[in-house]
């Protein structure tokens, strides 16, 4: 009997093929990813208010040294502050002035959130809070990585700004980058733009991807966790459609599942916290070794 896969995340945003629900395919089995998280924004007023500062503190002393962009959530809200000022709401796009944004250095992590910077800069080419001075991007992918190239890269710096950059956070955040830019004599003036919640349409779009696979009561299921925040936003609604293996009652029934993880961290969450019985856990955190794992579990196991 063909078993049925619940990924819990989201699918590939590319044109192409999803790298995990192929991977399971050419296991024999059937799987669909359903997304257990959105993006909100947050505080976009406040950031609306450091825009129209044109790159200068609150205090009107100095400009910023630069703005820490680590992720595409940061990088939309910034854009929907770009539209929202374009629209009237803030300074003519032809008042550019030299204290404007396009001066300031933007620091990012990794390409894609260079992509999404100059993105901005393309649909607001005349805007003042558009950013034009992009740096990192390919050569800084991690938050040490971007750490060191700020410090190295500073002292180009426009010789008018501070020793304080503008950093814009979401909801969960590593200390990485703020301990190794305090530790090289920088400040950072942190807000959070974006957070991270339970997705609102979850229960429906999981109705949806078990009627997809024609789901009938006593089929094989497999449900992949891909974060400890993931699990707990789903929990209440994953055992309202399933029948899971939980440490006091390890053989489920109706529509059964059993569970398998990315990682470590998310398994030891699952037994620790909501006190389910994992039965995998993917040797490396690939879709080939996730669908591997499964299909040597099967192998090897009744259900």
């Amino acid at each position: 009997m063909t078993a049925n896969v619940l990924l819990l995340r989201s699918p590939s945003e590319d044109s192409g093929p999803d790298k995990y629900e192929e991977a399971f395919r050419a296991q024999g089995y059937r799987a669909v990813s359903v997304p257990v998280l959105e993006t909100v924004h947050k505080n976009l007023d406040k950031l609306a208010e450091v825009l129209r500062r044109r790159g200068t503190l609150a205090d009107g002393s100095a400009s910023y040294s630069g703005v820490i962009v680590t992720s595409g959530r940061a990088c939309e809200a910034w854009q929907a502050v770009v539209q929202e000022l374009s629209n009237g709401n803030g300074t003519n796009a032809t008042d550019v002035q030299e204290s404007s944004w396009s001066t300031v250095p933007f620091y990012v992590v990794g390409a894609a959130t260079a992509s999404a910077l100059s993105t901005i800069r393309t649909a607001f080419p005349t805007s003042p809070y558009a950013p034009h001075n992009i740096r990192g991007g390919a050569e800084s992918g991690t938050a040490e990585k971007l750490a060191k190239f700020i410090l190295t890269d500073l002292p180009e710096a426009p010789p008018s700004a501070s020793r304080t950059l503008l950093y814009l956070t979401g909801d969960k955040n590593r200390d990485t980058l703020p301990k190794i830019l305090g530790e090289g004599g920088l400040k950072l003036e942190s807000l959070q733009v974006y957070a991270t919640q339970g997705s609102s349409t979850f229960e429906e779009d999981l109705k949806a991807a078990l009627g997809e696979l024609s789901a009938e009561s006593g089929e094989r299921w497999w449900i992949v966790y891909f974060a400890p925040s993931a699990a707990n936003a789903v929990a209440p609604t994953i055992e309202k459609h399933f029948d899971l293996p939980t440490a006091e009652s390890a053989s489920p029934k109706d529509r059964r599942a059993r569970i398998a993880c990315i990682g470590p961290t998310t398994a030891t969450f699952l037994r620790n916290e909501l006190h389910i019985e994992v039965a995998v856990v993917a040797e490396k955190p690939t879709p080939e070794a996730l669908g591997e794992g499964i299909a040597a579990w099967d192998r090897d196991h009744q259900w």
